[in-house]
């Protein structure tokens, strides 16, 4: 496959900018892979799709405050700061990303917080935006962490250009989210209302969760047509063997595996075992997934509609096939569909 192949026709006004005031009530194109099929649907109909027995897999990464603005030393010049990992919970070392980075050299000090109670130095480059970051406080690790997250708030995708207000913010989490690590929300996610979860419970479709913190590597430009030559960010995850048990039993009970959103796809893909069952795995994943590729433990799929040339529409197209998807994307645009993080959600069945 070939980059240019999933290039699409998409209005700026389809792009989503703020969320629906009910999470379970956008719009849900429903796929049908076998029989080639697309209806339209209300996000809380999804329950109308699985059965007592079946299991939904979610993401229960947490996005965390990582967009943060500070001071330079000397000229107060404004400087954004997105943290991206800790390195060290000893030394306080951060991997974050400046932005002028011009403005940012080894050594340099940057203040944050309206007390300038937050300081931290700048102790490496890593890439040209990348650097190191050493915060000096004296508190305790997870003091330290507490003053930290107040001076930021949760980043909002690329693509979002008006300003968001709070309730926007708060939003862009899903309401499961647990574990601490994403700088990016799991987006399918976001449509999962308590109310509806509720009503799986009810009807006997099961849950699980995994793990995979997703970073900014999943908006970065793939920059080769080739896409055997691209290469994906590396994001940490866990699938324990709690999550592990639950798909393997579905799977030898002849019931379905949702993953609620293409991270979750890419994790169980890193996770497969023989025979169409997960293993348990900690650690990195760097899979990029495009067409074509074989799934054997997913069989249905939650996803948002994602942008063009992005490495999540890669996925789907995967998962759902090329032609099939890339048709419910152009009807998606004339239905008048909304794109990104707040918009509206697909099911491949």
């Amino acid at each position: 496959m070939k980059l240019s192949q999933f290039k699409f026709r998409l209005p700026d006004e389809l792009i989503a900018q703020h969320p629906d005031t009910e999470r379970d009530q956008c719009r849900l194109m429903v796929v049908d892979r076998k029989n080639g099929t697309i209806e339209h649907h209300e996000f809380k109909d999804i329950i109308n799709y699985f059965d007592d027995g079946d299991l939904f897999v979610y993401n229960d990464s947490m996005v965390f405050p990582a967009l943060l603005y500070g001071n330079k030393e000397k000229t107060g010049a404004r400087i954004e700061v997105f943290l991206l990992r800790e390195l060290s919970a000893e030394n306080k070392l951060w991997d974050v990303l400046v932005e002028p980075a011009r403005k940012i050299r080894i050594g340099n000090k940057l203040y944050f917080g309206d007390d300038d109670n937050m300081v931290a130095e700048v102790i490496d480059n890593t890439t040209s935006r990348g650097r190191t970051l050493r915060f000096l406080y004296d508190g305790d690790h997870e003091e330290f962490k507490r003053e930290l997250y107040k001076l930021g708030t949760n980043p909002l995708p690329y693509y979002i250009k008006e300003d968001a207000n709070p309730d926007d913010v708060d939003r862009y989490q899903t309401i499961y989210a647990s574990k601490e690590g994403a700088v990016i929300t799991a987006g399918a996610g976001l449509h999962f209302s308590r109310e509806l979860l509720k009503r799986l419970e009810i009807k006997g479709v099961n849950e699980a969760y995994v793990t995979i913190h997703s970073g900014l590597g999943n908006y970065r430009e793939i920059d080769v047509e080739d896409l055997t030559k691209h290469r994906m960010d590396s994001e940490e995850m866990e699938a324990s063997q709690e999550l592990v048990d639950k798909v393997n039993a579905t799977k030898d009970a002849g019931h379905r595996v949702c993953a609620v959103g293409t991270s979750v796809l890419r994790a169980i893909a890193s996770a497969v075992s023989m025979g169409g069952h997960m293993k348990t795995y900690s650690g990195w994943t760097n899979k990029f997934i495009f067409p074509p590729y074989d799934f054997t433990v997913t069989d249905a799929l939650v996803s948002n509609f994602h942008l063009p040339y992005s490495t999540m529409l890669m996925m789907v197209c995967a998962f759902g096939g090329y032609d099939l998807v890339m048709d419910a994307y152009k009807k998606a645009v004339k239905e008048g569909y909304k794109f990104g993080a707040y918009g509206d959600s697909m099911l491949i069945i």
